[in-house]
């Protein structure tokens, strides 16, 4: 008897557990119906070969949906999203590299080897759980208790499976994560055909931008600046006086600013998707649309810029390895961490700080000929420690030896997330910092020849912004020259450097970036009709798990 329930509650929270993360709350996911099919089935069926390979193979399956459920609370944590397995396994490597920014490559290598050795002792433990050496007789009172609990529970099994709940805190976490994966990577392999086919069927052309011939076009992407850090009063009340001050230096300059937003195709991560996004005019929301439009003909802003006779420029402070995606594109030039001759300490993740990447790009890589950039900013990237002070006397940031004081300065990642509400101030002043350097660059850069777009990419994770939160990220574009902000005013830009957040719902998709300069600046702009609606691009389907 004692075994029975002992094995039957082990394996009832192994199951619940992840749900009770997914959820936040324990009362309304209390019972697995399959840990009372399963412990109970296994103690009755006879000893022999039968009976080992119904073992192995419950445990594998117990295991691979624990381990899948466990990835979709993570995913809904970081990307408010649930776990697609067809798109999300590459997203390992990337893990890895996030955990080797953070704490280091030996660290990081013996965290992933721990979880791989507590995973392969659950598993152990439950093959010795559920098959004793001995099992029970139904003649006898534990072999009836555990058919009669077999039964109970394949009745309840049944009700559920029929859309009759006979307990409500009862769920079917190995059935439903396995349809609910079965179901989602049928729905996505059927979206890659159609998109596959939208781009041989509808390619996006490239095309001069003679409204732009003679310009400096600054593509800048603040990391995980979303809507949340102006709408949310908690980061509000950080960046909207920096918001104002940006608008009064830049007016006192002579430059000019509108903002508005637009829809980030993801939320939490992956912030190459959002560049993608803006860059290709599609809206490309997972990692498989990402590859497929690399490696299709597609055209992008980089191709219409070349056609217009800037050169085009990556300057990627947080690419550290081989970046072939980069070749992809076609930039002329590509300055990633290696090509950045900078001395100062790497802060955590963050290879470099924003401002010492800004001033490097307009001292050694902008030049003299007209340029498209795009620039990424990180320091704002996760864990959002130290925070660094802007150094208003930009002569002195010179090679960056200058930040060695801030390399241990402030709690180290392990001490700060430990405490949520630390994690989201730190957010805002890290948000508050790259915006900050973002509109003193705008000031030393920008002028009658220039259009600097400066735009989150997307909205920080869940744990920041709350589950509700839009996918609308703020766009400020500054220029010496109000003719050239005068088409962003008409797509429903407002002067100034606060946008309308209460457009955040509909704000129009980052792909429409694009067909707006072709639109605007281009040689089609009175024939807009012959291109493709990128409102019609196929979007990764989306499920809800119960």
């Amino acid at each position: 008897m004692i075994r029975i329930l002992l094995t039957s509650l082990l394996l009832n929270v192994l199951l619940v557990a992840p749900l009770w993360w997914r959820f936040g709350e324990i009362g309304a996911h209390l019972i697995a119906w399959e840990a009372f099919i399963i412990a109970p089935l296994m103690l009755v069926l006879p000893v022999g070969q039968a009976r080992r390979f119904a073992g192995v193979g419950f445990v594998s399956w117990i295991m691979l949906a624990t381990a899948v459920n466990l990835g979709t609370a993570a995913t809904h944590m970081a990307f408010a999203r649930p776990l697609n397995l067809y798109l999300d396994v590459p997203l390992l490597r990337s893990i890895y590299h996030l955990l080797v920014g953070n704490v280091g490559q030996f660290l990081a290598v013996c965290a992933m080897l721990a979880g791989a050795a507590v995973l392969l002792g659950i598993a152990l433990g439950l093959v010795r759980l559920l098959l004793p050496p001995v099992t029970y007789s139904i003649k006898r009172l534990p072999g009836v208790a555990a058919l009669t609990l077999l039964v109970i529970a394949t009745i309840g099994t049944a009700l559920e499976l029929n859309g009759v709940r006979l307990v409500d805190s009862a769920r079917l976490p190995m059935v439903n994560s396995t349809r609910f994966q079965w179901q989602q990577m049928a729905d996505t392999h059927a979206a890659r055909l159609a998109f596959t086919a939208q781009l041989e069927a509808a390619p996006l052309e490239s095309q001069r931008l003679p409204g732009l011939d003679g310009h400096n076009v600054l593509l800048t992407f603040i990391e995980s600046y979303g809507v949340s850090a102006l709408d949310n009063p908690r980061y509000a009340d950080v960046l909207l006086p920096t918001l104002a001050d940006m608008q009064q230096r830049l007016e006192e300059r002579e430059l000019h600013v509108v903002s508005g937003l637009l829809e980030s195709p993801i939320r939490g991560g992956q912030s190459w998707l959002a560049h993608a996004t803006a860059l290709s005019g599609r809206w490309i929301d997972n990692q498989l649309w990402y590859q497929l439009m690399l490696d299709s003909d597609h055209s992008t802003l980089i191709d219409d810029f070349s056609a217009t006779g800037q050169r085009t420029l990556a300057v990627m402070p947080a690419i550290s390895m081989a970046w072939p995606e980069g070749e992809a594109y076609g930039f002329d030039q590509i300055a990633a961490a290696k090509d950045i001759d900078y001395a100062g300490p790497a802060l955590n993740w963050v290879t470099m700080p924003d401002q010492f990447t800004l001033d490097y790009t307009q001292q050694h890589l902008l030049g003299e000929s007209p340029v498209f950039a795009q620039l990424t900013l990180i320091s704002s990237h996760a864990p959002w420690t130290p925070i660094l002070p802007v150094i208003e006397e930009w002569s002195l940031i010179g090679d960056g030896s200058i930040f060695a004081p801030w390399e241990n300065a402030g709690d180290p990642p392990e001490v700060l997330w430990q405490d949520i509400e630390r994690i989201r101030d730190h957010y805002a002043w890290s948000v508050d910092y790259a915006v900050k350097v973002a509109g003193r660059w705008a000031e030393r850069v920008v002028d009658d020849h220039t259009l600097m777009i400066v735009l989150g990419d997307h909205q920080a994770a869940p744990l920041i912004t709350g589950d509700d939160a839009s996918a609308a990220v703020p766009v400020h574009i500054v220029s010496g020259n109000p003719a050239l902000l005068a088409p962003f005013i008409e797509r429903g830009f407002i002067p100034g450097t606060l946008p309308a957040l209460e457009q955040a719902s509909n704000a129009p998709r980052m792909s429409q970036l694009r067909h707006w300069l072709q639109d605007d600046f281009g040689e089609l702009a009175n024939n807009a009709n012959t291109r493709p609606d990128t409102r019609t691009t196929t979007r990764t389907t989306t499920r809800t798990q119960q």
